[in-house]
């Protein structure tokens, strides 16, 4: 019963928020769900809202956001065998979409911690589509660090989802290495949130496109993501021409030289892996 009271309450809440913006007429918003969902998943930082937004922009989608029901449940899915976690991520969903009035549009949904049950989204929605955005992990860690959401100044603050900042263990955290997480540095902690997410998110079938390609080269990225997702190409590029660069390579300016080795140390395998160079 808790679970649903808050759900409900959390739906209520993206239902306010998607009836601030346009797009569908009445027959798609109260039409059969479609299928054929699009997941965006990375880490958090990495530019999932920004890319959700874009596909949800192009005509016959609409992005939902961090669907917060979703959001909070991500924890206990991830421990479920995947086909019951795809069953209750169905239901999750469905309610979701019916309270927004989503109906028939093609749903974006962009919870970074989706990543984490990525099987369970591919056997929920079959037709559906993951796409995971991936970025310098170096770049995410200042990003996190401006956030603060893994420093000891945000402990007791949470997000819409009722998820919990500071440094407590998260569930995706490796059992053998919990009682860690909380004694290294917020930096650490960063890179440590970037390679479990990617990590997670490349296990999947998902589309990976970069960010820093994404940003130089928009018509190009934008071209391979409109036929992968069999969404109309042109307004889905000129949706992602808004995409920023000034933050690409912003942990050579910001990062201490302590942050660095702390980032190398806990990610520095996985950025070498993944082609980001270190200087």
């Amino acid at each position: 019963m808790a679970d649903l009271v808050r759900d409900v309450s959390l739906n209520l809440r993206m239902t306010k928020r998607l009836a601030l913006r346009r797009g569908g007429g009445v027959s798609q918003r109260v039409g059969p769900l479609d299928e054929r969902m699009v997941f965006v998943i990375g880490s958090p930082r990495s530019g999932t809202t920004f890319l959700a937004g874009a596909i949800g922009s192009v005509p016959g989608f609409v992005d939902l956001g961090e669907v917060a029901s979703v959001k909070a449940a991500v924890a206990e899915l991830a421990a479920l065998p995947a086909e019951e976690a795809a069953r209750r991520l169905r239901r999750i969903l469905a309610t979701a979409r019916r309270f927004g009035l989503v109906g028939s549009l093609r749903a974006v949904e962009q919870t970074p911690e989706v990543a984490h049950v990525a099987r369970a989204v591919e056997l929920a929605y079959p037709q559906g589509r993951l796409v995971h955005i991936l970025r310098d992990g170096r770049d995410v860690v200042c990003s996190l660090l401006e956030r603060g959401w893994l420093g000891t100044a945000r402990a007791g603050e949470a997000d819409d989802a009722g998820l919990g900042y500071g440094s407590g263990v998260r569930f995706w955290v490796e059992p053998e290495r919990r009682a860690e997480f909380g004694r290294v540095s917020e930096a650490r902690r960063a890179a440590w949130v970037w390679r479990r997410y990617v990590t997670a998110a490349r296990a999947s079938s998902a589309f990976e496109l970069r960010y820093e390609e994404l940003a130089t080269d928009p018509a190009g990225v934008g071209a391979q993501l409109a036929r992968y997702l069999e969404a109309p190409n042109r307004p889905l590029t000129e949706a992602l021409r808004a995409v920023h660069s000034s933050s690409i390579g912003r942990w050579r300016r910001e990062l201490t030289p302590e942050q660095v080795a702390d980032v190398e140390e806990e990610a520095g395998p996985l950025l070498l892996e993944l082609g980001f160079p270190s200087d």
